[in-house]
């Protein structure tokens, strides 16, 4: 197997020098994700120095350092690691022939991340490269750059911000091909006077276009013009995705299911219908956004769509599970990873389609929503009607900030309102019984995943 990178290339791309020669296959900054023959990149953040981790990189099998002091394995040495490892991102982007895709949104990034590298490896087998998990910030993107295949075709890359100019430097590091705008909503917006000020965050991922490129954007976003404007100066093709009449890849009509969604869809001069493996009325937007993409990139929406219909099972993200419930089974809906309003009222949506079994009930665990500023209060209490739509018989809300939902619930729908995780995994095993549906949903800090680990811990039983 060709190596990703040899010692003397990481010497070069990151103008290091070479201490004992190496070739790794992958590459981390993360010792806990060395399984032999990566290289381990050495990163000094403000809480820990990965220089502290080298004994354990090397017990597990790493091929050979980057750092910035005397190291005993092989390494090569650099004045700065992190700068090394953006230089290492360009050299990598730099050597590959791949198409780059670039992929932001307030709400379903990844999962339109995920969705693209399935789809275009439907026609371009072991030659799409993708970021993981939610690798999309300041470190995540240029390693996910860095561990980019020579040989690559295709290269998927999600990209994060909650403030301004992040988008910007991101951007011009993966300079991409085709960049992506999922959707605009109030998340972060702590850090955001308006929604337009987030609008216009976004926007600034189609400053890196390649020349000829081509910017997607959600026609049915309120702020559709401001982002055709952002893109316009940048991108030789502008295209719009949505549900409404007018935008050039449009869901000519559709049908949610409590699993799927079946859709016809017109991309361009052609029509496709296909379904869609995840459920809810969001997700028929994000596999249009992924057609626009797709044959913006010249591939095939006929295999795009099979795909599409296999997407499922996202960690976090939508996944679900049976789980041992007293005397039957529950069933888990997984949107642990994070939180903002958009999101929220989507998850929850999807959850009042999901018929219980017989005595079941649908139960919602919901975290608070985090970085929204002061109108924190307003937004966690505008989810009220939607948590009531949903059919929800008992919600279990977490942390301080649910406050006002509690009480905007209160007489309502019966309500358990608790400090944390710990006191909301008591009360879920006190609540869940057989045939429920349970939806847990909140921000990553929260710590919902946790519960969801917890509970799925009985999968064995089900």
């Amino acid at each position: 197997m060709t190596a990703l990178w040899t010692a003397s290339e990481i010497a070069t791309a990151c103008q290091g020098t070479v201490h004992g020669d190496f070739a790794a296959h992958g590459v981390t900054f993360d010792s806990r994700e060395v399984i032999g023959g990566e290289l381990f990149i050495a990163l000094k953040g403000e809480a820990m120095d990965g220089h502290a981790f080298l004994p354990q990189a090397i017990a597990r099998g790493a091929a050979g350092l980057l750092v910035s002091q005397p190291a005993s394995h092989p390494h090569v040495r650099v004045a700065d690691t992190s700068a090394a490892l953006t230089s290492l991102a360009v050299a990598a982007r730099d050597r590959a022939p791949a198409l780059r895709i670039g992929v932001t949104g307030s709400v379903g990034k990844t999962g339109v991340k995920e969705a693209l590298r399935l789809a275009l490896s439907r026609f371009a087998p072991d030659a799409v490269h993708a970021s993981v998990k939610s690798y999309n910030n300041h470190t995540g993107v240029p390693l996910s750059l860095a561990r980019m295949p020579r040989d690559t075709r295709f290269g998927v890359f999600e990209m994060g911000m909650n403030h301004s100019g992040e988008l910007a430097a991101l951007t011009q590091l993966v300079r991409p091909d085709i960049a992506i705008i999922t959707w605009v909503a109030s998340a972060h917006r702590e850090f955001f006077a308006t929604e337009e000020a987030i609008a216009d965050a976004k926007g600034e991922i189609f400053a890196g276009l390649q020349p000829g490129g081509t910017a997607i954007i959600p026609f049915d976003s309120a702020h559709r013009d401001r982002l055709m404007t952002a893109a316009r100066p940048h991108a030789a093709h502008v295209v719009s995705f949505g549900l409404e009449p007018g935008a050039d890849v449009v869901a000519e009509s559709f049908v949610l299911h409590p699993d799927c969604s079946c859709v016809t869809a017109r991309i361009g001069e052609h029509r496709l219908t296909f379904k869609v493996g995840m459920a809810g009325r969001h997700w028929v937007g994000n596999a249009l956004a992924v057609l626009a993409a797709v044959h913006a990139a010249g591939g095939d929406i006929a295999l795009a769509g099979l795909a599409l219909a296999e997407l499922k099972d996202l960690p976090g993200r939508g996944q679900r599970r049976r789980v041992a419930a007293g005397a039957g089974q529950a069933i888990i809906v997984d949107e642990s990873y994070n939180a903002n309003p958009a999101s929220m009222a989507a998850s929850l949506a999807v959850l009042g389609e999901i018929v219980p079994k017989r005595e079941g009930r649908r139960l919602a665990l919901l975290g608070a929503m985090r970085e929204l500023g002061s109108l924190s209060d307003q937004f966690h209490a505008d989810l009220a009607p939607h948590v009531e739509a949903a059919g929800v018989s008992h919600a279990i809300l977490v942390g301080a900030e649910m406050k006002p939902l509690a009480m905007a619930l209160a007489r309502k729908i019966t309500v358990s309102h608790v400090t944390d995780a710990a006191a909301a995994t008591a009360e879920i095993d006190r609540l869940l019984a057989g045939d429920d549906v349970l939806l847990v949903k909140g921000s990553n800090s929260i710590g919902l995943g946790a519960i969801v680990a917890h509970l799925t811990a009985r999968e064995d039983q089900a």
